[in-house]
């Protein structure tokens, strides 16, 4: 079935129909209810290369990811998720594309070949030469984070400063003195990655405001990683009492290591940080966190993308998300000093 069977049934043009089945052109109500009354008759749909030829368009996404060999942590894997539902409800396919590492080749084949209509770019870092070559392609694309100076770009991102700084502020509240920042690993930091470069100055700054003494510790995007950093902690800080963390994949290596040593959350020790809510839930007792929101900020990437598709000459829009901090239960005053200190104490045994 064509739009040439679809004109003679309904007794117009070819073209009327192209118009209706477009949206290009305006057509008068009792024709375009004619001529739906008949693509609903033959359940006619469009072939989407020829759709997409007149368009003028590939009704395709690109989404450029970090490369394979880096294991994507849960939070990547949600906005993944979130912008493939949000591309297929407006009817549009995501095209994955590694970036980073040996990849330079295919994210160039996504700038400059014509096979998507816009691209969302993610895991940005705050000098990012693949914002500065999209910017020079003119195509279409909105991150999710942003760089050191975002000004003329569509993004979303996460506060992770502002929540990082209201974390400390609640552990200071709580009458904590001494506390620490499990960051994000030391190779992302060195890049130069957006989230543990705000993480760390949010940190730092509510430390110096409320007169606290703060460490700061990179960290592996995984759970072994989380019981390692946690477990030196504990042995070359044992003052400290609390630790607010960006690295949700750690969580589980955290739990691990205070356990190991008898430390039971929150009485012996306070956890909190931003992480998405299921990890919150999952961390024992729940952990009081930021909520971050991937299904909603992957969707308003697309809507975003989609502006710039339709408008490239309109002014950018951003949306920077501040989700409340859910006080769930990890997090209590510090325990009293011990007034008989043991150089070497044993861990204290589980309730």
């Amino acid at each position: 079935m064509n739009i040439g069977e679809i004109a003679r049934r309904a007794g117009v043009s070819r073209s009327t129909v192209s118009y209706v089945l477009s949206g290009k052109r305006a057509v008068s109500e009792p024709t375009r209810q004619r001529i739906q009354a008949v693509i609903d008759e033959l359940d006619y749909r469009p072939n989407a290369n020829a759709r997409a030829l007149k368009e003028g368009r590939t009704r395709t996404l690109g989404l450029v990811i970090p490369p394979a060999s880096q294991r994507l942590t849960d939070m990547q894997l949600g906005f993944v998720a979130s912008v493939v539902e949000a591309a297929a409800r407006a009817d549009l396919d995501v095209l994955l594309s590694p970036s980073g590492g040996d990849h330079d080749r295919s994210f160039e084949r996504i700038v400059t070949g014509r096979r998507v209509d816009g691209v969302i770019l993610m895991e940005i870092r705050l000098e990012d030469d693949r914002v500065t070559r999209l910017r020079q392609s003119r195509l279409p694309f909105v991150t999710i984070g942003r760089t050191a100076e975002p000004t003329g770009t569509s993004w979303v991102d996460v506060d992770y400063e502002g929540l990082i700084a209201r974390c400390v502020h609640h552990l200071a509240d709580l009458g904590h003195r001494h506390v620490a920042l499990v960051n994000r690993s030391a190779e992302l930091v060195a890049a130069g990655y957006g989230p543990g470069h705000r993480a760390l100055a949010g940190f730092s700054h509510a430390v110096a405001e409320r007169g606290l003494t703060g460490v700061d510790l990179c960290c592996g995007d995984d759970a072994p990683a989380g019981e390692a950093a946690m477990s030196r902690l504990l042995t070359t800080r044992p003052e400290v009492t609390a630790v607010a963390t960006i690295n949700e994949a750690a969580l589980p290596g955290v739990q691990r290591a205070l356990a190991a040593e008898g430390r039971l959350v929150p009485r012996d020790f306070s956890v909190v940080g931003v992480a998405a809510a299921h990890w919150a839930e999952d961390f024992r007792p729940p952990l009081s966190a930021a909520d971050v929101p991937t299904l909603e900020m992957g969707a308003e990437a697309v809507a975003l993308l989609l502006e710039r598709i339709a408008a490239p000459t309109a002014a950018p829009r951003h949306h920077l998300y501040q989700p409340p901090i859910s006080l769930r239960a990890s997090t209590a005053p510090p325990p009293p000093p011990d007034p008989h200190p043991h150089p070497h104490p044993h861990p204290r045994p589980q309730r």
